[in-house]
């Protein structure tokens, strides 16, 4: 792979079409556009420093993934600071009526109180659409474990909002990811 040569343009086009997802992806643990952009950048740094480490290519994706959480994860360790989420900003309300958004913002917030291990694999699995096996290789768990934490994360949920629309969400989100 020449981007492992040190290739900067080789790298830039592993990156350019996973930038978008792994932005959304570090905006949702740090819920503010300038720490995301920053941690997507420090992110790549850390990938292109390392990519030697990556035995197979067909693994950068989540290899990236993985490392965007781990800066995610660090950032707010070192920051401590949470701010207000806009969920409209990551296009996660595409397509959602505006009768809708309410109980859209309903659902981000109780997501977002979710323990981190919850949050980490509704948000994979949900938002980013990634298939458990691949939950799994990029939290570096058993699949076993991952469908756990999707069940009791959405127990948690169903707990926190107590409305039908979770239920509603829920088998809508199931259903489509069959």
């Amino acid at each position: 792979m020449l981007a492992q040569n040190g290739e900067e343009e080789a790298f830039y086009q592993l990156i350019e079409p996973l930038q978008g997802q792994l932005y959304r992806i570090a905006y949702v643990y740090v819920q503010n556009e300038n720490d995301a952009v920053d941690i997507l950048q420090q992110s790549m740094i850390r990938a292109y420093e390392s990519i030697k480490q990556l035995k197979e290519q067909h693994y950068f994706a989540t290899w990236m993934t993985r490392i965007v959480i781990n800066c995610s994860k660090t950032y707010i360790a070192k920051r401590k600071r949470i701010e207000s989420v806009e969920p409209a900003e990551l296009d996660l309300l595409e397509g959602a009526s505006t009768s809708n958004i309410e109980e859209e913002l309903d659902l981000w917030k109780a997501l977002c109180n979710l323990e981190e291990k919850y949050k980490t694999v509704l948000i994979l699995r949900f938002y980013q659409d990634y298939p458990v096996k691949q939950i799994a290789a990029i939290l570096e768990c058993p699949e076993g474990t991952v469908k756990t934490h999707i069940r009791r994360g959405l127990h948690a949920l169903r707990q926190q909002l107590k409305g039908a629309y979770i239920d509603e969400w829920v088998k809508s989100v199931e259903s489509s990811h069959r």
